[in-house]
């Protein structure tokens, strides 16, 4: 392969370090096909699956691989599987694994390598895994397993033989899109049990992947190199030509470094890097699809506001032109859209904005609504994530701003926030200090557009279940407030008892207010399920195959005070039903909300919340057209309220060294962007 032509071969071994593609001559043999090339990935503290973060983009088929897998063309092949079949409509999926599928160590795979992996994600004792992220989140109890109400031998996961696995779902589901991803990889026990937070480190890895860890740097440059143990699916296109992968963390000027050598491949983010690569680096520009929209959304402040009446919110949608947005503010790195859909999205010819570009039509509306010519409107705030976290969204924000203020004399104050916080604005609940306005936000499609509720584009997961109280009346999202600003809800711990309390719980007597609350809630939550379409009942319920009814539960915690010996052990009892019963947050803008909370939100919240809800449980299972009109529903009603104005769609847009092939985007925002399937790579 040729790196550029004015290098020779001696220049090329010399540099080996310092370039991304290098070639390598042996003494006294012919010149060796290229070995290395260097990538750039998010930072990485770990290559643990079982996590959610960039390590993902390395353990899926590259250093790990699963039962099913994706081909160079994006396609779901087999990969360790050699045959599956799905029964009782799809809720029972049996897999055949391959005999000749190796680990690193030359041991064979099998379908325990995978049980363990699987129920590893989902034990108790594991509180940071990432269960939702794959298959084992779709599997009869392995969510109460996770919770430690159920048994491991009540999972619906089985080992039928040493090289049959058959899995028991919820809900009817396509389950081999979720099996690509990384926390559905197997693991070899020995290596795990023996150091089971370092067995991913070079001298304890053992992977059955094409290629094996040999250098890892935490936070820093990993390499790997390939795997000669590595048996591949026949007939299958199962790794590319390259010797050794260096990853190092995505750095902030990708272009730069890319031009002096030191990348194999650089994705573009900024407008004037994509100006500079158009003109002098054309023959090594790429473009590939991103599922993922950039919009703007309502910022969920819990202040009054004039953005609480949709008149406002409607006027302002109408008021933003998306053309020059993309093309002038971004230069062309992203297309316009006044839907949430990336050209050839399936659910798009069922999208249907209801407020088209007009300034006139805007005007009268935001007059209608109080607020003639902008005239009484406070300065309100745009939120949007740094220029070194994505270079994208101040411009963006700044024409958006620009745009309100000259067709609405609306005034918006742009404020920068750091990834995390802006991450937690843009995809959660609440935030405190959030000032009424917009945050510049981006959706995408979790499973790759391969499963029905991956259709809408993650737009709705603020609105339902990451978010709940966080859209409706101002006196509802003020209740709904105590449940992401507090450790626990005063409301509740005035009601209840503190759990911080040690004295709290080691009286029965104490525990009747919460088993009350409990009693009062129940029957709230059942009818609410019953009121869904069957299909959203079985599946979402808790009360699906294999689950335990919400009154069987709570006997069981009646019951854990009389078994508890010790006042520590009954407070512990008390404080783990405190938290079934009342509501806490996990995370910032992130909270459990328990059964008196759900009975809450289920008897005072605004109809677009319920009618999502309800269309999202039918989804998962629906299928054909009515799975595209259905997502397309979700889509449109959260464009009608206002609470999302789609802007743009986003496009991966990246250079690679002349003759490298297999450099791979990844199309999904969700899983960290940046380049997959590395096993793919090729050098001619």
């Amino acid at each position: 392969m040729k790196l550029n032509a004015f290098f020779s071969v001696a220049a090329a071994f010399s540099m080996t370090s310092a370039m991304g593609a290098f070639l390598m001559v042996v003494p006294g043999t012919a010149m060796a096909q290229t070995t290395a090339v260097t990538i750039p990935e998010p930072a990485t503290s770990s290559l643990d699956p079982a996590e959610w973060g960039p390590q993902q983009l390395l353990d899926a088929g590259t250093l790990l691989e699963g039962l099913v897998g994706f081909n160079p063309q994006g396609k779901i092949e087999k990969k360790v599987a050699a045959s599956w079949t799905a029964t009782d409509q799809r809720m029972v999926w049996t897999f055949h694994l391959r005999h000749n599928a190796r680990w690193s160590n030359g041991k064979p795979v099998t379908a325990q390598d995978f049980y363990y992996a699987w129920m590893r994600l989902a034990s108790p004792q594991d509180s940071t895994g990432a269960l939702w992220s794959g298959a084992m989140g779709q599997v009869v109890n392995a969510w109460a397993y996770h919770g430690g109400a159920v048994k491991a031998s009540q999972v619906g996961l089985k080992v039928i033989n040493a090289y049959t696995l058959q899995m028991h779902l919820v809900a009817p589901l396509d389950i081999l899109p979720f099996l690509t991803t990384s926390s559905s990889m197997p693991l070899y026990p020995p290596s795990v049990k023996a150091h089971p937070t370092t067995w991913y480190l070079p001298k304890y890895f053992v992977g059955n992947g094409p290629y094996v860890v040999s250098s890892f740097t935490t936070n820093g440059e990993i390499k790997m190199t390939r795997n000669r143990d590595y048996v591949g699916a026949p007939g299958e296109y199962n790794v590319g030509n390259i010797q050794q992968i260096n990853v190092i963390p995505t750095p902030n000027v990708p272009v730069e470094d890319y031009m002096g050598h030191s990348l194999s491949t650089a994705l573009i983010t900024s407008a004037s890097d994509y100006i500079y690569a158009k003109t002098h680096l054309k023959s090594q520009l790429h473009k590939a699809p991103a599922e993922a929209i950039n919009y703007l959304e309502w910022d969920k402040s819990v202040d009054p506001s004039p953005l609480n009446n949709q008149m406002v919110r409607a006027a302002i949608a109408m008021a933003i032109n998306r053309k020059p947005i993309a093309t002038k503010a971004e230069s062309g790195l992203v297309g316009a859209t006044t839907i949430p859909a990336i050209p050839g999205w399936p659910p798009a010819k069922y999208e249907h904005n209801p407020y088209a570009y007009n300034v006139v039509k805007a005007r009268k509306i935001l007059a209608k609504a109080g607020y003639p010519n902008g005239r009484g409107m406070p300065t309100l705030y745009l939120y949007c994530d740094t220029v070194a976290g994505n270079p994208q969204y101040v411009p963006m924000a700044e024409a958006v701003a620009a745009e309100l203020k000259q067709n609405l004399n609306l005034n918006f104050k742009i404020q920068t926030l750091n990834p995390t916080v802006w991450g937690q604005l843009s995809n959660q609940g609440m935030q405190k200090g959030i000032l009424p306005g917009y945050d510049i936000a981006s959706g995408g499609a979790n499973w790759a557009g391969t499963d029905p509720g991956s259709f809408p584009l993650s737009i709705n997961q603020w609105v339902t279940e990451w978010a709940s109280g966080a859209i409706g009346p101002q006196s509802y999202r003020q209740h709904a407030e105590q449940w992401y600003f507090y450790s626990y809800d005063p409301q509740e711990v005035k009601a209840w008892g503190n759990p911080n309390n040690v004295r709290e719980g080691v009286k029965f007597s104490q525990w009747q207010p919460l088993i009350a609350a409990a009693k009062k809630a129940i029957p709230v939550i059942m009818a609410f399920w019953k009121k869904q379409p069957k299909d959203f009942f079985d599946n979402n319920s808790g009360l699906g195959p294999g689950s335990i009814p919400l009154d069987v539960t709570l006997k069981t915690f009646i019951a854990s005070y009389k078994t508890a010996k010790t006042p520590a052990q009954k407070h512990a009892a008390w404080v783990s039903f405190w938290k079934w019963v009342g509501t806490y947050p996990t995370s910032p803008g992130n909270a459990s909300l328990g059964l008196a909370d759900q009975a809450y939100v289920m008897t005072h919240e605004p109809k677009l919340q319920f009618d999502i809800w309800s269309w999202t449980g039918v989804l998962w299972s629906a299928s054909g057209q009515q799975a595209l009109k259905d997502a397309a529903k979700i889509s449109n009603a959260i464009m009608a309220s206002g609470y999302v104005v789609p802007l743009n769609y986003e496009e991966n847009v990246y250079l690679v060294r002349k003759g490298l092939t297999g450099v791979d985007p990844n199309p999904n925002i969700g899983a960290f962007g940046n380049f997959y399937n590395l096993q793919y790579l090729r050098l001619k």
